[in-house]
């Protein structure tokens, strides 16, 4: 009798114990209010002052710091004269897909003049994201920060840092965005490139007017921060290197990696690395320098430099070291592939990690540009691209139609026929070579707002396929509403019988955003847990304006706990 008695006070012990570290976590989590306002700011860049859209007069915006675990609840406010979304690029949504932000997919745009409550919760990851305006260039100047640190009482997998700083690269253009994208849209030419890079908003010392207002960041000999870099660049692919400095990355898209070091970082619009510095040189000051990865040939990009400095700060520097010359860093190539290679191929996840292995959906599919002929009776103003023609791009031959007066979530949530299908080709339509000559016969994709259905719980494998159609580039893969693990990526066309022998089944890194090298090829695999409809494009924002996308209908599954949310009661209208 003493015995059950015993197990029965021990049960209950247990009980209580778990009960209260349930309430223990509860109490830790944290809801964060707050409110953005879209605006149209004067801003003065190289010179010039001009009317440029940000969030509470900010650019770029307020970074949001949470802890995993924690909700946020942002209420916007559009005050600007633009339609506008804003997406939380790479939270998970789970369920949430109400929240997710790109335009005409999961919400109809905020109006002028109107509102939406963005609430989410932040489940499972730790690192650095970012949010964005997600409605036509808005992005070039409507973007944050959004530091997710771990719970509370949680730590680092690596020696906590001194200080932590977030380094944003953007573009600027002297002129309005949305005219510029506009001004494309309408002749199909490509877009005029942008006027400058930035870090933290700053263009630099290198360019005119800038020196001044030069992005600084402090540290003293000895310590060791923590850089989260972010690439909110429109349509550039960014290196980034610290003079003499070496780079220990720990972190990727709110992932931890297993460290590696390097003097260089390339990152893709979207793509988000976490690194460690320590100030181990003489005290001085070091140029921190972002310019351009090219990998189109013969494509316009913008080939200038945005510069900050890292600054030895008084106490660890000789009175004269803070009016030196900062130092210049060595910076590879424009077009240097291999060094582009080298960086994205060293990620590995810490651990052992479970990668799905018996794939229930394969798919194969194409990514690159096109064009598309002349409309018949359009004006040759119209049709400005290479010899008459109209920029395009295309996945597997479709090339992206957004619907405008649903979006694809609502159409699908609440049953509205002839918004989109569900026949979004598995493979390509025409088998050809990829990366070889491709037959103008195959240069125009077929427009159409076509889905791929999946349903919940599926093993999900892509292989992301470039094609050198016009011309071949590195393409960044970003798919909302979940991470992906990359298990392999290689030049040439991808060849099932062999290079299935290269595949990381072990501790391949888990992404939201791959780079698909130029020329070549990259294998994702997830599981398809999140209900809802979720697209998955290219992050050079010039080529989702062309039709480089694609989405998922990711079905409910059993439960509601595996099932979609309803949608807010200020859901926005079309």
């Amino acid at each position: 009798m003493e015995v059950f008695k015993s197990i029965a006070n021990t049960t209950s012990a247990i009980f209580v114990i778990c009960i209260l570290l349930l309430f223990a976590n509860a109490a830790s989590e944290k809801t964060h209010y707050h409110d953005f306002v879209i605006q149209a700011t004067p801003v003065k860049r190289l010179c010039k002052t001009s009317n440029a859209i940000t969030v509470n007069g900010q650019y770029p915006g307020p970074t949001l710091e949470v802890n995993n675990g924690d909700t946020l609840v942002v209420n916007v406010v559009n005050k600007a004269r633009y339609n506008v979304t804003i997406h939380w690029h790479g939270v998970r949504q789970m369920r949430t897909a109400w929240a997710d932000g790109p335009e005409f997919i999961t919400q109809c745009p905020i109006r002028p003049g109107k509102s939406y409550t963005y609430r989410f919760t932040i489940q499972g990851q730790e690192g650095t994201l970012w949010w964005h305006a997600h409605s036509s260039w808005l992005r070039a100047t409507v973007y944050g920060a959004l530091i997710i640190h771990p719970k509370e009482g949680g730590n680092y997998p690596f020696p906590k840092p001194k200080r932590e700083t977030p380094i944003l690269l953007g573009e600027w253009w002297n002129t309005n965005p949305i005219d510029v994208v506009r001004q494309a849209t309408r002749t199909g030419a490509a877009p005029n490139v942008s006027d400058a890079y930035t870090i933290n908003g700053q263009p630099g010392d290198l360019y005119k007017c800038s020196r001044q207002d030069t992005t600084i960041v402090h540290m003293d000999s000895g310590e060791t921060n923590l850089l989260r870099v972010i690439n909110a660049g429109l349509n550039q692919q960014l290196f980034f290197t610290v003079a003499n400095h070496k780079l220990t990355v720990v972190g990727a898209d709110a992932n931890y990696v297993k460290p590696f070091t390097t003097s260089v970082l390339m990152l893709g619009p979207g793509q988000t690395t976490d690194v460690l510095i320590k100030a181990d040189q003489t005290p001085s000051r070091y140029y921190m320098a972002a310019r351009a990865y090219a990998s189109a040939q013969g494509a316009p990009f913008d080939n200038t430099t945005a510069t900050a400095i890292l600054e030895y700060k008084k106490s660890s520097c000789s009175s004269n070291c803070t009016t030196t010359n900062p130092i210049f860093p060595s910076l590879p190539a424009y077009n240097d592939t291999t060094t582009a290679t080298a960086f994205t191929t060293k990620f590995r996840s810490p651990r052992k990690v479970e990668v799905p292995t018996e794939i229930d959906e394969n798919l194969f599919i194409t990514v690159g540009l096109g064009l598309e002929n002349c409309p018949t009776g359009a004006p040759s103003s119209n049709c400005q691209g290479p010899n008459g023609t109209r920029f395009a791009a295309s996945m597997n031959n479709i090339s992206l139609v957004l619907p405008s007066n649903f979006s694809l979530l609502q159409a699908h949530h609440q049953g509205i026929p002839g918004v989109f299908s569900t026949d979004f080709p598995a493979i390509p339509p025409v088998k050809f070579n990829y990366t070889g000559n491709v037959s103008r016969s195959l240069w125009q994709p077929i427009r159409g707002t076509k889905l791929y259905k999946l349903k919940y719980g599926a093993k999900v494998q892509v292989v992301l396929q470039g094609t050198g159609i016009f011309t071949a580039e590195n393409h960044p893969i970003h798919l909302h509403g979940y991470d992906f693990y990359i298990i392999a990526e290689g030049f040439g066309n991808f060849n099932p019988k062999t290079d299935t022998s290269k595949f990381n089944l072990i501790n391949p890194p888990l992404r939201n955003t791959a780079s698909v090298p130029v020329n070549g090829w990259t294998v994702i695999r997830f599981v398809a847990d999140n209900p809802g409809v979720w697209i998955m494009h290219c992050h050079l924002d010039v080529h989702i304006t062309w039709g480089l996308a694609m989405a998922f209908l990711v079905e409910n599954g059993v439960s509601e706990l595996e099932s979609l949310e309803a949608p807010p009661v200020d859901f926005p209208v079309c």
